[in-house]
């Protein structure tokens, strides 16, 4: 089994990437048996698809390598890299340009949402950006792909090409890609916005009080807590009570998150009491949850030559294990490389 799944690189990361994503990431790593390989890298060619700071974009990857090892992706047991460290990453797209089709990458939704109703302005990279997603995963013969419901559609073109790809160059009993297998994670918590429950927590919002970062202290942290947006009713004894109350889901579900219990469980335990008992209950599990990964970050960040030498090994694995695919797909296409 071989699990390939990107992120792209993005600072300032909170309490919603980690309960979302990264989190799951970790749990993949610790449940893989031996003989199989876990490939997680930082999407930084995927980031210029739109317009960056090439600064942040530098701060950001590095920042986000230090986040991941925080939250537990060991760099021993799991292939950490960014894909600008491999170049098959877009040398494979490139070659898969030949065989991926206008009218699939037309109809990826994730193009029409971004692009709008001003298509003709936006950049080339944004529009093939699903076929750099195939090369992805194709060069390494992933296995599977963990996928979200945003990310399905993308796989699938990824399976089309490959398909395609095996059907047009190579014989029935050697094609050169395997066809990758979604894994649907469980599902992720949603973290919403500690000033508006009906918002995503995101880092976006100019509001630093609506988010737990990974970077707060405990200190922030019990004071975002507790000044996170409620309603003046004790929160209900039973789950059908949080109904038209997305404060409170929210500050409930992120304590189900944590502790793994139940939303009735937790109901069981606080119902019928005010947040003002509550409160100070979820700040105490997100300080035990967050102090720890907060610690390591910042230890990490400070620490350039580790966080350089932790992509250059994992970019060193990931080279040698595609390159023997991106030779198969030169080959099939007739290049002559000598």
């Amino acid at each position: 089994m071989r699990v390939v799944s990107g992120i792209q690189p993005t600072g300032n990361l909170h309490l919603g990437n980690y309960l979302g994503a990264i989190r799951n990431w970790v749990r993949m790593q610790d449940e893989m048996s031996d003989g199989s390989d876990c490939l997680f890298f930082l999407a930084d060619l995927h980031a210029i698809s739109q317009p960056h700071n090439p600064a942040e974009l530098a701060s950001a990857t590095l920042e986000m390598t230090a986040a991941l090892v925080a939250c537990g992706i060991d760099p021993d047991r799991s292939i950490l890299f960014n894909q600008a460290q491999v170049p098959a990453h877009a040398e494979l797209q490139w070659l898969l340009n030949g065989t991926a089709r206008m009218g699939w990458l037309n109809r990826m939704t994730q193009w029409k949402d971004k692009a709008g109703k001003n298509r003709e302005g936006q950049s080339v990279a944004l529009f093939t950006y699903p076929v750099l997603q195939a090369a992805d995963v194709l060069l390494y013969q992933a296995t599977h792909v963990p996928v979200g419901e945003d990310q399905k559609q993308h796989l699938e073109l990824a399976r089309d090409i490959a398909q395609k790809f095996n059907n047009d160059f190579c014989s029935e009993d050697a094609p050169v890609f395997t066809l990758p297998e979604p894994i649907v994670p469980p599902e992720a918590a949603r973290i919403m916005s500690l000033r508006d429950g009906s918002a995503k927590m995101s880092k976006s919002d100019p509001s630093d009080m609506s988010r737990i970062n990974l970077s707060d202290d405990a200190d922030e942290i019990m004071k975002k807590v507790k000044k996170a947006k409620t309603d003046p009713e004790p929160l209900p004894s039973e789950a059908a009570g949080l109904e038209g109350r997305p404060e409170a889901l929210n500050l409930v579900g992120i304590y189900c998150a944590l502790t793994g219990k139940s939303t009735d469980d937790v109901l069981g335990e606080f119902g019928g009491q005010g947040f003002g008992v509550f409160k100070p209950a979820l700040g105490e599990v997100l300080v035990e949850t967050v102090s720890p990964i907060t610690a390591r970050f910042r230890e990490l960040k400070a620490d350039r030559e580790a966080l350089d030498a932790i992509l250059a090994r994992g970019a060193a694995r990931a080279r040698e294990l595609g390159l023997p695919t991106l030779g198969k797909a030169y080959k099939a296409l007739g290049l002559v490389r000598g």
